[in-house]
Formats: structure tokens, C-alpha cells, sequence
């Protein structure tokens, strides 16, 4: 084994953990592939002589992410907010262990979409320091040099995201069978068009995010408060009555993907918190749909 095959070999022991970290800081797949490929090009010109290797390279993924972030926002390109981020689809608990090993990585521990979503309102700094910290654990002595603050600056940052995060970004339920039980209570009704059934279900505050892309004027549609959502009775009953809905993960959370004469049609997730739905998250943008790998759940 030469010298680059051996670089190469203990950069892949740390790659689902820089996917990771990527696609927490980007909300998007493919953007938190390019930023782990940008981390082994690095690597390749560094060479071996790294003392903490996966500390490096979370600190380069860090970087990367964040010239991003600021990028998007100095191209004035459409903000993330305005669009769901990409989801991440795994078996449910039954189906996991058939998963490759990155997947299973990135859905262990996956970040629901209702916290990417507000994840997506925080300025790169901040997003950077509550991503690093909060979720991977890296100090902030560590985390200052890459926002070029001081350790207590960066603490600020992480503190202020913090603050909005929990402001903003329900906390599901942690059994996943009472989770999924209050799911099926909801498809229930919406296939039978249950307008009561429904409000049974949902929170008062439920919030509604649809991401049709440019099949829908003016970008993501969103409905708040259980008026509105259940208002949209008829909707659902016509989605249960022409798809198929396969039970999957969408970021850890229960979800659907829904089929129409065998097309992907779109892909729901359901936030569960105090036994009702305080969010749904629904991406049927049929360009986004065509790219997501389902590979996995095709065996």
C-alpha cells in the first residue's frame, strides 16, 4: 500500500462523520458531498503527517461549509428557508440494518427537518458554532479560529443559536412506536376525509411546510395553526386515495413516501411532540425528487 492509498484509507474512516457534519451546516446532499471531497483534496495536498486526523478534517469541513454559507448569501442566491432541505430517507427500525454503513451514520443520529429548518434562519457563524459544538461536541477553543472570534465570542454564537433553536424547533417524542401510532391515526382520518379526526391529531400550532419548487408560484407553501392543516382535509384524502405511501425514516422521524403508478410522487415527515403532530414537511419538488438516492430501499 503506498502513501495515498494508505491517506485515503483513513480518510474514508472518517467520512460519514464529515457527511455528517456537512449536511447539518448546508441542508443539502450533494452540496455536503462537495464539501467532504474539497476535505480530501486538502488532505491529499497535506499529506500524512497529522497528529489529531479526524479533528483536522472536521476543522477543514467546518471551513469549507461556512465559505459556502457565505457564498450563497454574496450570490444572492434563493435562501434555503425558502425550500425544505434535503431529506434524509432510511428504512424504519426493522429495514436499518441492511443500510450502508454511512446511511446508517447519518440516520442514527439524524437532525429532524423542523431543526434544519431553523437551522437555515441562522446567520454561517452562528449556524457553524451550534453545529460544532452543540451536535459534534468540539470545543470552542477549537471552533474560534475557524469563525476568526475569540473562544468566548464563538460561545456567544453558539449560545445565541441556541436561543433560537429552542424558540423555534420542537422536541419529537423519543418512542418511535407512540410516534408512529399517532401517524397512522392521521393518515386514517385523512383517508376518510375526517376534518375532527384530523384536528384530534394535530397540535394547535402545527405548522405545514409543501416544497413543490417551481410547480408552485411564489416557492414553499406554509400553513400554521390546526385551522388551516386540517382545512386541508380534502387534499390529504385525495393524496391517501391516489398514492401509495410506504412507512420509512425522513431524518429519524416517521415519514412516507408516497408513489403514484409507481413514480415517486413526494416524501412527508411528521414531527411528533406531546402525542400530536407539530409539524409536517412535505417535498414533492419533482427535480429534488429525481436526485435523492432511494437505492436503499429498494431491496
Amino acid at each position: 500500500m503506498d502513501e495515498r492509498d494508505f491517506l485515503a484509507e483513513r480518510f474514508e474512516e472518517h467520512r460519514a462523520h464529515l457527511k455528517a457534519v456537512a449536511y447539518r451546516m448546508l441542508g443539502s446532499l450533494a452540496e455536503a458531498d462537495d464539501a467532504v471531497q474539497e476535505a480530501w483534496l486538502r488532505l491529499a495536498r497535506a499529506g500524512d503527517d497529522i497528529d489529531n486526523l479526524g479533528g483536522w478534517l472536521t476543522t477543514v469541513v467546518g471551513r469549507v461549509c461556512l465559505d459556502m454559507l457565505r457564498s450563497r448569501r454574496m450570490r444572492g442566491e434563493t435562501p434555503l428557508e425558502a425550500r425544505l432541505p434535503d431529506p434524509l430517507v432510511g428504512e424504519d427500525a426493522a429495514g436499518a440494518e441492511g443500510q450502508d454503513p454511512e446511511r446508517r451514520a447519518m440516520t442514527a443520529d439524524a437532525v429532524g427537518l423542523a431543526l434544519l429548518v431553523v437551522l437555515e434562519s441562522l446567520n454561517p457563524a452562528e449556524r457553524l458554532a451550534f453545529v460544532l459544538h452543540d451536535m459534534f461536541g468540539m470545543p470552542f477553543e477549537e471552533i474560534a479560529p475557524i469563525v476568526d472570534r475569540t473562544p468566548a465570542a464563538a460561545r456567544k454564537l453558539a449560545s445565541r443559536a441556541r436561543l433560537r433553536v429552542r424558540g423555534a424547533a420542537p422536541v419529537p417524542d423519543p418512542d418511535p412506536v407512540a410516534r408512529r401510532r399517532v401517524v397512522d391515526a392521521f393518515l386514517t382520518a385523512a383517508h376518510g376525509g375526517d376534518i375532527e379526526g384530523l384536528v384530534a391529531v394535530l397540535d394547535p400550532d402545527v405548522v405545514l411546510r409543501a416544497d413543490a419548487g417551481t410547480l408552485l408560484p411564489g416557492g414553499m407553501r406554509v400553513l400554521r395553526g390546526v385551522r388551516e392543516v386540517a382545512g386541508q382535509a380534502a387534499t390529504f384524502q385525495r393524496m391517501a386515495s391516489t398514492a401509495v405511501g410506504r412507512p420509512v425514516l425522513v431524518n429519524g422521524a416517521p415519514g412516507l413516501v408516497n408513489t403514484v403508478d409507481g413514480r415517486l410522487f413526494s416524501i412527508m415527515s411528521f414531527t411528533v411532540s406531546g402525542e400530536r403532530i407539530v409539524a409536517i414537511d412535505i417535498l414533492s419538488d419533482p427535480d429534488r425528487l429525481a436526485r435523492l438516492d432511494l437505492t436503499p430501499l429498494e431491496h
